[in-house]
């Protein structure tokens, strides 16, 4: 019986573990905590089965090697496992540590191992027993948690930011009590460091400026008591005297019988706002300010329509009441030889989104033409077209301009093209051609079309023979930064090798770079042939002069020959003197030498007569032009011309101004036209004898004018006009040259000749010499 008991007793308490080892199992697998035994002596470790499915494994029985248990730890987390398990091993204190383990699936687990020695009575541990819980969900519920926390702090941080950013801040207002409370942002607006102090309303009340605090409590009142939502702009004024410009909103909240409770509201700060408001405003009004000075008007197309601004409806002379016209009323204002090309240009625009930059004429309603300047562009937002914003611009006065500088530079380009005169601009520094005009192309043999020519090509047509001369003077010019002029060289011209004389002349830009150059080209190949030309016909003129003097020679031959013997005679009659004076015994020197002096006086007489004739009569010497007195060459023709008018009862005298004028002329020229014109006038005379006045005065041009007159027969009533003109004359032995080489002189001296008749009897010949002139080359 008592063995039964036994029996029983141990069947019961054999099923009351069996119920307490299951209830502990599912105690481990609800809360994923599992036991194990570690032997220290062995290495061996037990463990439960909610240990293996913690790990991945399925429950077995038996031990497991420590070994394997390492392996099932992660690696970067299995020496810090161990290290812990060995250092309680040696303290003997619980070891604690949280791990990951990685299951044979490869799933990451976190596990929290917890364990406890066991010694034997010497005090020598020999068994670890533990516990492992997976914490993985826990884990990720905390990471989670975590996340949560942050995205909360963010989100506030963000929302202050985003309140501080915009000046937007928040507020609540507790009617009853009339606490507010405001966020940081909205102490910032209203000037004070956030939380800085509590705030009610009657302190919010005195921070209201003076002149908006009634409007804004009266709109907030009617908030509370119709519903409708607060919305006010108003100024306040924070601690430090600033003044701000707000906008509040508020909304309130009611209790269930309908009666607020509370408001709840942001104030934004829009000062700057309202600044830029106000500037942009002022923008505005300059912007129009801006277009009627400068006589342009902008326009906008869109979804929304056509948009002209003031200017714009002035420049057309339109109607800003009546809107900006249709597409088919615009094409009504252009000038009607222009509505096609601008018809065709807007349908270009909107067939491919393009702009436009023309120029056309409008007629206003007025009647006024004017030239209007249209430029569009399209707007593309992302890669859709959006319509065309543009201007049109006033450009009456600058096209008219424009037009006449087309004009004028045709002009010029013609007037250089009948010169053959070249225009230019160029750096010789850096070799670079600012401009060329088109007749410096053609000088050089250049084409136009074929666009400008680099330097070194102007170079190259230069002539070797001056290429050393003109290289060496732009060089010297440019380093001295003076201008220059090379009156002769030679090119050949690059398109036909045609041989070209030409001079240049070249102006440095005193606010230029160094090496700029402004200046001139001028082919001066036909002058040259010109002055060939001219230089062959002086010599024609002088051998024609020569002739003349020579006739004139022999028509005064009686004369000459009288003055020559007259001094000659008396020079023998005062030797004879002298041979008697000194044959005397004693010889009489003193009358001998008063009789020497004599033949002395009467010999150099003689010789001043022979040199004025050959210094007439000499041929060959070029011109020289120096400063003569004109008294004197008056005097001298006089004296050389007095026998003749003597032989012709011819009485010559001269009326010369007081004052001795000098000129720049050839002296020896200037003798012949005195001796042509005071020739003719003893020839006039020659029959009747009479008297002839040399005259002389300046003028008010500051020139000296001869005059020579005679009263003779006077000038031809039938030919008086062609006195002047070659081979013309009205002496029968005359060559009809004396007058033509008489002008062509007096012309070539920059003067000129004429001839008047007298109000009595006979002519005045006059010509002109320009006085005090300064010798030249």
């Amino acid at each position: 019986m008592a063995n039964e008991d036994v029996q029983r007793t141990l069947e019961e308490l054999s099923r009351n573990l069996q119920e307490s080892k299951a209830w502990l199992e599912e105690a481990q697998r609800v809360a994923h905590v599992g036991y194990w035994v570690w032997d220290l002596q062995t290495n061996r470790v037990i463990w439960s089965d909610e240990t293996y499915r913690i790990f991945g494994l399925a429950p077995q029985e038996g031990q497991i090697d420590l070994a394997k248990v390492r392996e099932s730890i992660h690696p970067n987390d299995r020496e810090e496992v161990f290290r812990i398990a060995e250092e309680s091993v040696r303290s003997g204190e619980r070891a604690d540590s949280e791990h990951r383990v990685i299951r044979p699936s490869g799933e990451i687990r976190v596990v929290h191992s917890l364990g406890d020695l066991k010694k034997d009575s010497s005090g020598r541990p020999y068994q670890m027993f533990g516990t492992t819980q997976d914490i993985t969900d826990r884990k990720r519920a905390e990471e989670a948690l975590r996340r949560m926390s942050r995205s909360v702090q963010e989100s506030n941080a963000r929302l202050e930011e985003a309140q501080r950013i915009a000046h937007v801040g928040h507020w609540e207002w507790k009617i009853e009590t009339g606490r507010l409370t405001w966020s940081d942002e909205t102490y910032r607006i209203y000037g004070m460091a956030p939380q800085e102090r509590p705030i009610d309303i009657s302190i919010l009340r005195e921070m209201i400026h003076p002149e908006d605090r009634e409007s804004m409590f009266r709109k907030a009142e009617e908030s509370l008591l119709s519903g409708v939502r607060a919305d006010a702009e108003h100024r306040i004024v924070r601690p430090s005297g600033e003044v701000r410009t707000v906008h509040s909103r508020a909304d309130a909240k009611r209790d269930a019988s309908g009666r607020p409770y509370e408001m709840f509201g942001t104030v934004q700060d829009i000062t700057e706002r309202k600044r830029a408001e106000q500037a942009l405003q002022q923008t505005q009004i300059y912007l129009r300010e801006g277009q009627r000075l400068a006589r342009m008007g902008s326009w906008a197309f869109n979804d929304e329509g056509l948009h002209w601004s003031d200017e714009l409806y002035q420049i057309f002379g339109l109607d800003p009441e009546k809107g900006a016209p249709k597409i088919e009323q615009y094409l009504t204002l252009i000038h009607p030889q222009d509505q096609a090309a601008m018809a065709e240009t807007i349908k270009t625009m909107f067939q491919e989104h393009s702009g436009c930059d023309v120029t056309k004429r409008i007629v206003r309603p007025d009647g006024q033409v004017r030239y209007v300047r249209c430029v569009a562009s399209p707007v593309i937002e992302q890669e859709v077209f959006k319509g065309f914003l543009g201007t049109a611009m006033d450009v009456t006065e600058q096209e008219l301009l424009t037009q006449e500088l087309r004009r004028e530079q045709a002009y010029l380009a013609e007037a250089q093209s009948l010169a053959h005169i070249g225009s230019w601009a160029t750096n010789f520094a850096t070799r670079q051609n600012f401009h060329l005009s088109d007749e410096t192309y053609r000088i050089h043999g250049f084409d136009p079309r074929q666009g400008p020519p680099g330097l070194e090509r102007f170079w190259a047509t230069l002539h070797p023979q001056d290429e050393t001369l003109v290289r060496a003077t732009l060089e010297d010019a440019v380093r001295a930064g003076t201008d220059y002029d090379i009156r002769d060289f030679r090119i050949r011209r690059a398109d036909d090798g045609q041989i070209r004389f030409l001079r240049t002349i070249g102006h440095r830009n005193p606010v230029g770079e160094i090496g700029e150059y402004v200046g001139i080209t001028m082919d001066i190949t036909e002058l040259k042939r010109a002055e060939e030309e001219r230089e062959r016909l002086r010599q024609l003129e002088a051998d024609l002069a020569h002739i003349n003097r020579v006739n004139m020679m022999g028509e005064l031959a009686a004369a000459l020959a009288h003055e020559i013997r007259q001094p000659i005679a008396a020079s023998i009659t005062s030797a004879n003197a002298c041979l008697r004076w000194l044959a005397r015994d004693p010889p009489d020197l003193k009358r001998a030498r008063a009789a020497a002096a004599r033949i002395e006086q009467d010999g150099n007489r003689a010789a001043d007569v022979i040199n004025r004739l050959r210094s007439f009569y000499k041929k060959g010497s070029p011109p020289r032009r120096e400063i003569v007195d004109v008294r004197e060459i008056i005097q001298e023709m006089t004296a050389l011309l007095r026998t003749e008018a003597f032989r012709h009862s011819v009485r010559i005298h001269s009326e010369l101004h007081e004052e001795r004028p000098q000129v720049l002329a050839d002296r020896v020229q200037l003798q012949q036209v005195f001796m042509n014109l005071m020739l003719n006038a003893i020839e006039a005379m020659r029959d009747s004898g009479g008297e002839l006045t040399i005259a002389s005065r300046p003028n008010p041009e500051g020139q000296l004018v001869v005059s020579i007159s005679d009263t003779g027969e006077g000038l031809p009533a039938d030919s008086a006009e062609r006195i002047f003109d070659a081979f013309h004359t009205t002496k029968p032995q005359g060559t009809g040259m004396g007058l033509a080489i008489t002008r062509s002189i007096v012309e070539a001296h920059g003067g000129r000749v004429w001839a008047t008749t007298n109000s009595g009897a006979g002519a005045t010949f006059h010509f002109t010499l320009p006085a005090k002139a300064e010798e030249h080359a």
